[in-house]
């Protein structure tokens, strides 16, 4: 009987240390309290919204047009993009990430002006990758300008939570001031602009973009683990998308976006709210970055001999 008990007593044990260590793992936290800012702006249906950018027979909307699903498979990815373009503004989205075995998948919500700008294009980047056996989705943000890709701005994260159990926002805020990168309401990163600098910061209207594709090259562990199609279709659902901005009008002779016609006059982010975080975001970002991220440019020496002027 003792026998029998010191038994039960180690399998709890173990259980509980095993519980431990996935719950560890998946650094399932609560985060503190935020300002939900995307209470601030209203929900655009994705037919009113977006256009096909990519792979329609695998884009499927639903909810009276309210979700998007977006699937990869072994013909194609999918990708939706946004019917404006948009100089400063609040971008975000609601995305439940595929269940399973997802490495080399890529879900993105990101900003670019790729297909007017193909060589001096500037982006804004939220990306999600897909995870191996070992693994958790992660974020990773990007921001650069100009085209210039090699010297990208990125910073990768865990998420506190199971991305792909249900929907969960994630959001950009892009003004005069800053850019901040937002999960659930939680700024995880900002990027302050400064005119000593300038050449650093998106200067040109983007369009949105939501998208799945095949990262197998280099998305998970540098593209050690490609996307094995066994799993597949990968299921991206998109919901609640808010895109509130200055809308560029190409045809114009001077957009009502342009510098020239007064950016802030027409920013809808120049408030209070979006000049500068508060002091509760400033905590939570704090949070999240000594907590979740695992990775920041300004600490990668191997690549920066010199370290950018903003590390600094």
């Amino acid at each position: 009987m003792a026998f029998l008990q010191e038994r039960i007593l180690f399998s709890g044990l173990l259980i509980f240390c095993m519980t431990a260590v996935v719950s560890s793992r998946n650094r399932y936290y609560t985060p503190p309290p935020v300002t939900h800012l995307t209470d601030y702006f209203p929900h655009l249906s994705i037919d009113q919204g977006f256009s096909n950018f990519f792979g329609g027979s695998n884009i499927q909307l639903t909810g009276n047009g309210s979700v998007a699903n977006l699937a990869l498979d072994k013909s194609a990815g999918s990708g939706l993009v946004s019917k404006n373009k948009y100089y400063y503004g609040f971008f975000s989205a609601a995305i439940k990430l595929p269940s399973g075995l997802s490495s080399g998948v890529v879900v993105a919500f990101y900003l670019s002006n790729a297909d007017i700008f193909p060589h001096t294009h500037d982006e804004i980047d939220i990306e999600l990758l897909g995870h191996d056996k070992r693994n958790d989705w992660v974020i990773q943000t990007n921001i650069y300008a100009n085209g210039s890709v090699s010297t990208g701005r990125e910073e990768k994260f865990y998420l506190w939570f199971d991305p792909t159990e249900e929907h969960h926002q994630y959001s950009i805020i892009w003004n005069n001031h800053h850019t901040v990168f937002l999960v659930d309401n939680i700024p995880v990163r900002e990027f302050r602009h400064n005119s000593a600098f300038p050449s650093v910061y998106p200067s040109k209207p983007m369009s949105i973009y939501a998208t799945i594709w095949d990262g197998s090259q280099w998305a998970t562990h540098g593209g050690k683990y490609p996307v094995n199609y066994k799993y597949a279709p990968f299921v991206a659902s998109f919901a609640d998308v808010e895109m509130s901005g200055c809308i560029w009008n190409s045809k114009g002779s001077v957009s009502s976006c342009s510098k020239a016609a007064g950016v802030s006059s027409s920013d809808p982010l120049e408030g209070q709210a979006f000049v500068r975080l508060s002091e509760q975001q400033m905590v939570a970002m704090d949070w999240a970055r000594r907590k979740l991220m695992f990775y920041s440019y300004c600490k990668d020496s191997s690549r920066f001999k010199i370290l950018p002027p903003e590390c600094k």
